[in-house]
């Protein structure tokens, strides 16, 4: 059984990559899960308000915090930020521990935030970068159309100034999805990562704050982004990734079967550990001897939305049977 899958352009030997996040902090952890057989491992993000943060500290001081938190949790903490220096450090250090992809992680705010330090990281040795785009979206004087049409130029500008291949990362949270991830390939990404989970609020009404967590993925995560590779498999160039919600090998079928390249693990692997990858690659192994699949390859978008005639009324359709 074959469970070999291209990502990024990247050939890989099966699609169970390790997704953003604190696991990646610690270069202990990180020999382990190559040791475990993470097929890649994408590094948490830097964000350009710890560059900036830095930058300001360096030029109202002579010293600043030269830390780098180890993980604890894959929740990020508001005492955890690192700045540029240390970040660049980092993925040079795990880009000479393991023998597996690397791909950066970065959070701009601002098109020269994205494409200056996009370059440092591919200069610090990155075989890729992925681009978290999130807009909060609140301000109501700012229409959808402003809003992705600045999500796109980044990605250009980035992919214009980069040689390393490009993935973004996208939330649902858009009115025609379809219609901008389109974009978003145009403007030259080579990977859509579906999609940023976000943590949750609540109200203490007692102590008048918000209370926020940010809770594990469970298998009710993983519906929405079933959909959302469904919708773009097949209609897009870039190769797709679901991120969230992918614990057991038969969610890895299912991610493959909507058209998905890879899946980006984490959650599964803060509950169960490192050699949770090992189990999911015999029990991929296992699912497709017993249902006589040759390979990953041969369903992969077997379940995609550009194999029906009509997607719209074929959601529509189903939307209005399970409501009567």
């Amino acid at each position: 059984m074959s469970l070999a899958t291209t990502y990024l352009g990247l050939q890989l030997p099966h699609p169970l990559v390790v997704g953003s996040s604190h696991l990646t902090d610690d270069l202990g952890i990180v020999r382990e899960l190559e040791d475990a057989g993470a097929a890649a491992l994408v590094l948490r993000p830097l964000y350009e308000e710890e560059i900036v943060a830095e930058q300001m500290a360096a030029f109202f001081s002579d010293s600043h915090d030269d830390s780098f938190s180890e993980a604890s949790s894959h929740a990020p903490e508001p005492d955890a930020a690192v700045g540029p220096d240390e970040y660049l450090d980092h993925l040079r250090r795990v880009k000479a521990a393991v023998n597996v992809p690397v791909v950066a992680a970065l959070n701009g705010a601002t098109l020269r935030g994205w494409t200056s330090f996009a370059r440092l990281l591919e200069q610090a040795g990155a075989d890729g970068l992925q681009l978290e785009l999130y807009h909060a979206a609140s301000d109501p004087t700012m229409s959808a159309a402003e809003v992705e049409r600045g999500m796109v130029e980044v990605v250009s500008e980035v992919k214009r100034s980069l040689r390393i291949p490009v993935a973004v990362k996208l939330s649902p949270l858009f009115t025609a999805f379809g219609h901008f991830a389109r974009q978003i390939d145009v403007a030259g990404a080579d990977g859509l990562t579906l999609f940023t989970r976000f943590h949750r609020a609540d109200i203490d009404v007692v102590e008048l704050e918000v209370v926020r967590t940010f809770p594990v993925s469970s298998f009710v995560d993983l519906s929405l982004r079933l959909r959302g590779v469904a919708a773009l498999a097949g209609r897009v160039k870039a190769s797709l990734a679901v991120a969230g919600g992918v614990h057991t090998a038969l969610d890895v079928v299912k991610a493959t079967m909507t058209g998905a390249h890879a899946v980006h693990l984490v959650s599964a692997l803060v509950r169960y550990g490192p050699g949770h990858l090992n189990a999911l690659r015999r029990d991929l192994d296992a699912w497709l001897a017993e249902h006589e699949w040759d390979s990953l390859e041969q369903m992969r978008g077997n379940m995609g939305f550009d194999r029906i005639p009509d997607p719209a009324l074929y959601e529509r359709t189903n939307f209005r049977t399970m409501v009567q």
